[in-house]
């Protein structure tokens, strides 16, 4: 993969903050971000698709105040030029991070690309187990959230469509999370809404297309109640 412009300036940016502390950059989600998703090609079906970022990870030798004051001024930049914010880690951090985190950091290390330093992935792997009871976890309250959510909704169709496209991006890491536990390539989440209708035996689609939905800022109140 090339790494794109927007990238390469991040890390010029990063290099004037840290200098030689520096030890990585990474960006991520790169196959997720290159998976073309339903409506991204046009706002058909009265969705509205947010624009896609770049994911960065940056690790560095030490992390200071005045590292974060120079890195916050430098965000609106950033975004401008469709950058998510970066994470920034000091290096011990990250060592501590791998079965803390195992669904960010097993995500990350199933797509990423080093764009400078070493990678600080080499060797290093983020244990099934700690990804299954992590899986266990979050779909337990993300069921609870829905639930308390959908009551909130009061039956309202624009409130349930709020609710469910804020709940679709959660909800499809979730299952790439899942889907990685199964064995299957990462970045494509339509098939990891088939692969998960496929193990819980529900109809086509039924799962798949709130996948979709990963990305959408705005969907029809009519079709939040179909």
């Amino acid at each position: 993969m090339s790494i794109p412009d927007s990238v390469r300036a991040l890390e010029r940016d990063l290099r004037e903050i840290f200098g030689a502390r520096l030890q990585s950059l990474v960006a991520y989600g790169v196959r997720a971000s290159a998976t073309p998703r339903a409506g991204d090609h046009s706002h058909g079906g009265g969705h509205h698709v947010q624009r896609p970022l770049t994911h960065t990870l940056a690790i560095a030798e030490t992390l200071t105040a005045e590292d974060l004051r120079a890195c916050a001024g430098r965000v609106k930049k950033w975004d401008a030029a469709a950058l998510a914010t970066p994470l920034l880690l000091a290096a011990h951090e990250f060592e501590r991070s791998l079965d803390a985190f195992p669904l960010e950091f097993g995500a990350i290390v199933a797509d990423h690309v080093v764009v400078s330093g070493k990678n600080p992935f080499e060797g290093l792997r983020v244990e099934a187990a700690d990804v299954r009871r992590a899986c266990e976890l979050q779909a337990r309250s993300h069921l609870l959230h829905l639930r308390e959510g959908y009551l909130e909704t009061r039956e309202n169709a624009d409130a349930l469509a709020v609710l469910i496209v804020e709940s679709a991006a959660p909800f499809a890491a979730l299952l790439a999370s899942i889907a990685r536990l199964q064995g299957a390539a990462a970045g494509d989440a339509a098939a990891s809404g088939r692969l998960v209708e496929r193990l819980l035996d529900v109809p086509d689609g039924v799962v798949s297309k709130l996948v979709a939905l990963a990305g959408v800022t705005e969907i029809p109140a009519a079709e939040a109640t179909r």
